[in-house]
């Protein structure tokens, strides 16, 4: 499951889409959703444009027009997705580690730090399965109960890093499947 990030009112989607409003220019919104969702977008652009030049006077109408903008440009990004939208998460909700990584390697336009992160956190990882899996292996001959902690561990481990595998040769918005390389 993914965290919470592109349906927070601090995450891209409702930045760019803060962004559009603010400068009047819907093509800053356009890239964040699919294709067959432009037309949609324009169209409750221009509402949340009308709403807002209309109520420039009451605050509280202009702020509903916009969080509506937001939610609906959330929907259908999270539409494009494949995933439900189960509505605007308020900001400030935990996005864990990785993602302000990744950030900050796309900001400085390289990706060694988030390489050298991931690689220790795998690391890391198949170096507690495997050596579980080995403490695991050295009672193995003690009966069918030590046997069968032994094979789940050793399983467990094959398919694990299998998940793992897949989940690198996957698109980033499907359930598995290879993303073209």
């Amino acid at each position: 499951m993914m965290p919470p990030h592109c349906d927070t009112m601090d995450g891209p989607v409702v930045k760019a889409a803060q962004r559009a409003l603010e400068k009047k220019d819907v093509r800053i919104i356009l890239p964040y959703v699919k294709k067959d969702a432009e037309q949609e977008i324009e169209r409750l652009f221009q509402r949340t444009l009308s709403v807002m030049k209309t109520a420039a006077s009451n605050n509280e109408i202009v702020e509903l027009a916009q969080e509506w903008f937001f939610e609906n440009v959330v929907r259908l990004h999270r539409s494009g997705e494949g995933e439900p939208y189960t509505g605007l998460k308020p900001a400030g909700l935990s996005e864990g580690p990785i993602i302000p990584i990744a950030e900050k390697s796309i900001r400085e336009e390289s990706p060694q730090k988030l390489i050298d992160v991931l690689t220790v956190m795998v690391s890391d990882e198949v170096n507690e399965r495997f050596n579980h899996m080995l403490y695991l292996k050295k009672d193995a001959d003690k009966g069918v109960d030590a046997t069968r902690e032994y094979v789940e561990a050793m399983l467990a481990l094959e398919i694990w890093s299998h998940k793992l595998y897949l989940a690198l040769r996957s698109s980033p918005h499907e359930k598995g499947g290879n993303h073209g390389r």
